[in-house]
């Protein structure tokens, strides 16, 4: 199996850290005792297991698993079906030496992003501290879309460290030291954050935070303390406005373009948060087709032509006085890969399956893709929608 890739800064050195750690332990040989609860942050502390829900039968994910106790503690006590990932080898190693036997337990090595992006949707995920060491701004995207609508997310963070030093409301990591049984120590990052900048980053990608647990040190002398977190993903998929502002009167016509293929709906992300489709505003003297063509290769890099282009119809709604609106379009054919445009928006382009699309789509793309699926789980303002020639061709 391939290593996995780690991006460069603060998580390619937290990488390296928690790889020393675990060839520290290899070399001694350290055997944990088995694990009887999850421990968020102490041993014997924290929330019970009903914390996660029910786990009979679920397919749950242990985000940085470590040795995998806690996994193997679910499987064998609550017969869960168990992917434990881990980007440290060495964890991985000590895990598979232990309990690379037990069914319904899967170790996986693997970068906790990649694999939340090529994975199965779960109907649980856990991580005991895991979390921050992984960019939020790259983890929590690929959370939302691993975990089945209607799933529960748990994960502990630190809060305090036993200096004291508490969160801050800033997304920024900061140095913290990892201690090693028996001597030695590796300095890792850690986006250390408050419960409130936690409950904004994860609403703004479609998960609502619904408990937080506070977990402190049995130790008085020792200031360091957890917070965990229990988020759900809605049953059906959300959309919402960018922006509250009103659009322009001159800019109120535009064009979503659905670009569906083999692996997927392609989407991207805008700096302001929402998901959605390649598209945008008519230019004067542009055919609809025409503007499809052009916002695909600005935004994209993708080429097509605008024989390639078909028109669902018209979606019409109401922002803040002025009339919008959206001509849903679909693209049968294209050429290239997508890639982020210089000076555009919208980016982070990916392929997502029609059964794990994104919380949070900008409500213009939610309205083109039930006018073209009207199945599709996703709740968005209301819009009329009139119908094209080639509506009942490439309907869905």
């Amino acid at each position: 199996m391939p290593e996995p890739v780690v991006p460069d800064g603060p998580e390619s050195v937290n990488a390296v850290a928690w790889q020393a750690y675990a060839d520290h332990h290899l070399r001694r040989g350290t055997v944990l005792a088995e694990a009887e609860r999850i421990d968020w942050g102490f041993p014997d502390a924290g929330p019970g297991v009903a914390f996660l829900g029910e786990l009979k039968g679920r397919r749950v994910l242990d985000l940085g698993c470590g040795t995998a106790r806690h996994a193997a503690h679910l499987v064998r006590a609550y017969g869960a079906e168990v992917d434990a990932v881990d980007s440290a080898a060495g964890q991985i190693e000590r895990a598979r030496a232990r309990y690379g036997s037990l069914p319904g337990l899967r170790l996986i090595h693997a970068d906790a992003v990649a694999h939340l992006r090529a994975s199965e949707p779960y109907d649980v995920i856990c991580s005991v501290n895991a979390v921050p060491y992984v960019d939020p701004r790259r983890l929590l995207p690929a959370l939302a879309t691993a975990l089945k609508p209607g799933g529960t997310l748990c994960f502990s963070v630190l809060h305090t460290n036993s200096r004291g030093e508490g969160p801050t409301s800033d997304l920024i990591d900061r140095p913290e030291v990892l201690r090693f049984a028996g001597g030695g120590e590796a300095t890792v990052r850690m986006w250390v954050l408050t419960p409130d900048r936690w409950e904004q980053l994860l609403t703004d990608h479609g998960l609502f935070l619904d408990r937080v647990e506070t977990v402190t040190a049995p130790d008085p002398a020792n200031r360091a303390s957890y917070r965990v977190l229990r988020v759900r993903r809605p049953p059906r998929i959300s959309a919402r406005p960018r922006t509250a502002l009103p659009p322009v009167a001159h800019a109120a016509l535009g064009v979503g373009a659905i670009v569906y293929g083999p692996r997927g709906l392609l989407l991207g992300r805008h700096r302001r948060g929402t998901w959605e489709l390649p598209g945008g505003t008519v230019e004067p003297g542009e055919s609809l087709r025409e503007t499809v063509v052009r916002e695909l290769r600005e935004e994209t890099g993708l080429r097509t032509d605008p024989s390639e282009v078909r028109l669902l119809g018209t979606l019409l709604d109401r922002v803040e006085g002025v009339v919008r609106v959206t001509v849903g379009a679909v693209v049968t054919g294209w050429r290239g890969e997508p890639a982020d445009q210089p000076g555009e928006s919208v980016g982070d382009w990916r392929w997502y399956p029609l059964d794990r699309l994104p919380p949070s789509l900008f409500v213009c793309s939610a309205q083109s893709l039930t006018a073209w699926d009207p199945d599709l789980p996703i709740d968005h303002a209301p819009a009329h929608f009139t119908p094209y020639a080639d509506y009942d061709a490439v309907r869905r």
